[in-house]
């Protein structure tokens, strides 16, 4: 709610709005943050983003970018997307809550994967042409060091956060192992393939599965065991296909295999597209579902579907990972080729200021003193998507400060003021204040 709109629920929908409020907040709980998914699309050809919202399977909104959109990550709050351009050599920042970018980072030459600590700290971006990596610290937006790394493609980041597995196509037969703390390389894992394409870690950090293509064996998917930083196996994957991302369940149960049948590239024909689902357990395909023209690949973070963009006929398929069927395709930009997906708590501020309006509907609080405090929450998001952790910061204790002088003239009894200040708290702790 900004201030505009929350001025126009006081002039003109007052009332309707705090009994709708406070219905919610008794419906769901005072505490409730109701959490938002979002997928974000590059669309190379467009030079744009499509932002899809999971709950309709559409298309809500579409994002100008830089030249030649390809990788994108998201930071673990969700506020922030970041966006690789190609053909530019920089970073896009999107703002998740305007749907706008907020800031352009220079990189290397020819930049293709990013990857964001779970931290949200820092973003890994592979500059290929430049034989680098650009960290880029997401506080400021600025490349805080250079890691030269031979031609990097793909990489995924561990979730501990403290480790990256680089790929590097077809100029280095393996993965090279990175140190996010030291930003040094720890080792290179050779994998017995030509070409090494995309790495995806499972959630526990054990094992890395990485998508080759042998011109005399065919497209496999390599599993490597991060504790002796060996490959330890191979699943099979369709033959004459050219498999170029993998997307791993939030529980680690499965693997999500592109497996690419209209490229031509490597296995003398066009043949059928499909995804492969790997069994982790067994490292075993154990469904193949046919697609267009499939190139990128993610599971929602829920883990009941996995999105895939078809470079083909600029769609995205929605398939459901209780019955490994397809149930929609979504229309996108021109040649989508990455997906992310992010989860923001829109609604933690939002909620807040729903408990003030609900005390205000209550008669504990006067129009004008929960306005003032309702003016701080709004001050506090405005700074929050401006990336002013700091000022939003301020603006969060400007607000407990109120709360504890409403307590103090028996505006508020103690038990409701510490509510709000566990509430505003808890913001503040999420920020890192």
């Amino acid at each position: 709610m900004t201030k505009c709109t929350h001025n126009l629920s006081k002039q003109i929908l007052g009332p309707a709005i705090r009994i709708l409020m406070l219905t919610l907040l008794v419906g769901f709980g005072a505490g409730v943050a109701l959490a938002q998914t979002r997928g974000y699309v590059t669309n190379t050809l467009d030079n744009t983003v499509s932002v899809i919202d999971p709950a309709t399977q559409s298309v809500i909104a579409t994002v100008p970018v830089g030249s030649g959109p390809k990788g994108v990550a998201v930071t673990p709050n969700g506020r922030f997307v970041y966006v690789v351009n190609q053909l530019g050599n920089t970073v896009s920042v999107i703002s998740a809550a305007g749907n706008t970018v907020v800031a352009t980072v220079p990189v290397g030459v020819f930049p293709t994967a990013i990857g964001i600590t779970p931290n949200g700290t820092f973003a890994y971006v592979t500059n290929t042409a430049s034989s680098n990596i650009s960290v880029i610290d997401t506080a400021t937006n600025t490349v805080v060091t250079t890691m030269p790394v031979s031609s990097p493609f793909m990489l995924a980041i561990s979730s501990s956060g403290n480790l990256g597995y680089v790929t590097h196509g077809a100029i280095v037969n393996g993965v090279t192992v990175i140190n996010t703390a030291t930003n040094s390389v720890v080792t290179n894992i050779p994998i017995p393939v030509d070409v090494a394409l995309a790495a995806a870690v499972t959630p526990n950090g054990a094992f890395v599965y990485v998508t080759c293509f042998s011109f005399s064996t065919g497209p496999k998917l390599a599993v490597i065991d991060t504790a002796t930083n060996t490959v330890t196996g191979f699943v099979p994957l369709p033959a004459a296909t050219f498999s170029q991302a993998v997307a791993i369940t939030p529980n680690g149960a499965f693997a999500y295999v592109a497996n690419n049948g209209n490229t031509n590239c490597c296995g003398g024909g066009f043949v059928a597209s499909s995804v492969s689902v790997v069994d982790t357990a067994s490292n075993t395909e154990i469904a193949t579902m046919p697609v267009a023209s499939p190139l990128g690949i993610a599971v929602t973070p829920d883990g009941a579907f996995v999105y895939v963009t078809n470079i083909n006929d600029d769609t995205v398929t929605v398939m459901s990972t209780a019955t490994n069927t397809v149930v929609a395709s979504v229309p996108v930009g021109n040649f989508p080729h990455s997906i992310a997906f992010g989860r923001v708590q829109e609604d933690t501020i939002e909620s807040l200021i729903a408990r003030v309006e609900a005390l205000i509907t209550g008669g504990t609080l006067t129009q004008n003193q929960g306005d003032g405090l309702i003016d701080k929450l709004e001050e506090a998001r405005a700074k929050i998507d401006a990336r002013q952790t700091s000022a939003a910061c301020n603006q969060l204790s400007a607000f407990i400060n109120q709360v504890n002088g409403l307590i103090n003239n028996a505006s508020l009894t103690a038990a409701q003021g510490q509510a709000l200040i566990n509430a505003a708290n808890a913001i503040k702790t999420n920020l890192g204040c």
